[in-house]
């Protein structure tokens, strides 16, 4: 793998931003939000299918006639599940996107190693299944070209994505494909202890600036339409981008994810500076 030296120092100066426990347990042990063996009890949820029932309360049920199952602390040595969208939309535009996307991928992975964390990195390109990789698939990470044909969506809609469970799952896409966010977002949370989702997109996707008349190419589906970029093209665009954005931050939520949207031309030493920290994927080492 080739020598980058922007996340060997971010690297140095960040760690992951999880949770720890505060006496019990072994010094950096983490916790995780899924049900354990630990009976340090966290908290009460409504029973869903599946669930443990060894763990029903019984008296909350009669008091309340809604089944009801503890929570508990799970004490975890830390599993990554890093998912790239390896896609066409993550090549577009200028270097920055394709470049910042791998500079996250290896950049996770490295703090989860300096934790004890076992890395998996599953590259989202056309090579189905996908099969998840250590540390090392970064390397095919780093010489993948990013001009896979299928999203993320379609991925685990057609069941060619196995997720690990009890994950700290980490999601890094543009997401400016077609999917329904609350159910991409409650499949991505599924079994995991944690997820993070990072929308990655370049300027121009954020905040495109009128050029006038223009043949737009689809980098998904090779599609042509002519376009006359203008202010009101532009804000239906962002009117529509923002419903996204809102969406994916609401399912978020519900789903006790993390989120933060990136622009990849402000470099990744202001990224985890500014915005990771502020969506509390990273702390400082």
């Amino acid at each position: 793998m080739p020598r980058d030296p922007e996340v060997e120092q971010a690297a140095e100066s960040w760690q992951l931003g999880l949770p720890r426990i505060p006496v019990a347990g072994r010094s950096g042990d983490l916790l995780g939000r899924g049900t354990g063996s630990s009976l340090e009890f966290q908290e009460y949820r409504q029973y869903a299918p599946g669930d443990d029932v060894r763990h029903l309360d019984w008296a909350a049920y009669a008091r309340s006639d809604t089944l009801m199952v503890r929570l508990y602390r799970e004490e975890i040595s830390p599993r990554l599940e890093i998912l790239v969208d390896a896609s066409r939309s993550m090549n577009s535009g200028e270097r920055a996107k394709p470049i910042l996307t791998r500079q996250l991928a290896w950049l996770f992975a490295l703090l989860g190693s300096r934790i004890g964390g076992k890395a998996s990195v599953a590259v989202l390109d056309d090579n189905v299944p996908i099969q998840p990789g250590g540390i090392e698939a970064l390397d095919r990470l780093y010489a993948s070209p990013l001009t896979g044909g299928r999203s993320l969506w379609d991925l685990l809609q057609s069941n060619l994505l196995s997720l690990k469970p009890h994950a700290v799952r980490i999601v890094i896409s543009d997401f400016l494909f077609p999917h329904d966010p609350s159910a991409l977002i409650r499949r991505l949370a599924s079994n995991a202890t944690t997820l993070w989702v990072i929308q990655l997109l370049n300027a121009w996707e954020a905040s495109p600036q009128p050029v006038g008349g223009r043949k737009l190419v689809d980098v998904e589906t090779g599609a042509e339409t002519d376009l006359f970029i203008d202010r009101r093209t532009i804000a239906e665009y962002l009117a529509r981008l923002n419903v996204l954005q809102n969406e994916l931050r609401k399912a978020c939520r519900q789903a006790h994810a993390r989120i933060a949207t990136l622009i990849a031309e402000r470099g990744i030493a202001e990224l985890c500076r500014v915005d990771l920290v502020a969506a509390e994927m990273l702390r400082p080492a």
